[in-house]
């Protein structure tokens, strides 16, 4: 068995891709879907940040993370003051084809926005994606943005940036829509598939990180279907 890649990619930092993720991941379980989360970056851990751990406690799968760095900073600014050197991303991709091989879906949440530096050598999620494709992965990709001000221009240029590479992405998600949505946010909902061409799979409500497991699991699986 060799299980579909999905990876989880945000128009810039703080949309929301780890509650997108997990959301993603108590709707695969709901499906009979064997799941598991890579993170291959994290920074800030200095600070306790640790988003597959907040994965692990609302929904309770199995996760992974490569590497580990204290500042909160781009991956490769962290690991140059720290004096690390972060593997390449074919590596990175190389640990995920093989994680993919025992599971249904494989959810990869990366770090910040689309052309965040993985690794020491200048990679980028787009380089993990190729290294992914070239090993015939069964790959695709969901692009969380912003509700408010801005979001267009940040998802038309992440998705143009995905498109320029060859990967159409399967949707895009709003990391977190607010409970009493300006006239900004309800224009932007409309107004995102329409200038990218990409399909709105869904939202995921502002605070939904803040549940307890059980009512995480029993609400995000209803949040979208991919």
């Amino acid at each position: 068995m060799t299980g579909r890649v999905l990876i989880v990619t945000g128009t810039g930092t703080a949309v929301g891709k780890t509650i997108v993720t997990a959301a993603l991941a108590v709707g695969a379980v709901s499906r009979g879907e064997s799941v598991t989360v890579v993170k291959p970056v994290q920074t800030g851990a200095a600070d306790g940040d640790c988003d597959v751990a907040e994965i692990h406690r609302l929904t309770g799968v199995e996760t992974h993370e490569y590497t580990r760095l204290d500042d909160p900073l781009a991956p490769d600014t962290a690991a140059r003051r720290a004096g690390i050197v972060i593997p390449p991303s074919a590596t990175y991709a190389d640990r995920i084809g093989a994680v993919a091989g025992s599971h249904d879906l494989v959810l990869v949440e990366g770090a910040g926005g689309l052309l965040v530096r993985l690794d020491t050598d200048g990679g980028t999620v787009l380089d993990l994606a190729d290294a992914l494709r070239a090993q015939s992965v069964d790959l695709s990709f969901v692009v969380v943005a912003g509700a408010g001000l801005g979001t267009l221009n940040h998802t038309e240029l992440t998705v143009g940036a995905l498109r320029a590479r060859g990967f159409e992405p399967l949707g895009l998600i709003i990391g977190a829509w607010p409970a009493e949505p300006g006239l900004a946010e309800r224009c932007n909902r409309d107004d995102l598939p329409r200038v990218t061409g990409v399909r709105l799979l869904g939202v995921v409500p502002e605070g939904a990180g803040a549940l307890n497991r059980a009512d995480f699991i029993r609400q995000g699986a209803a949040y979208f279907t991919v």
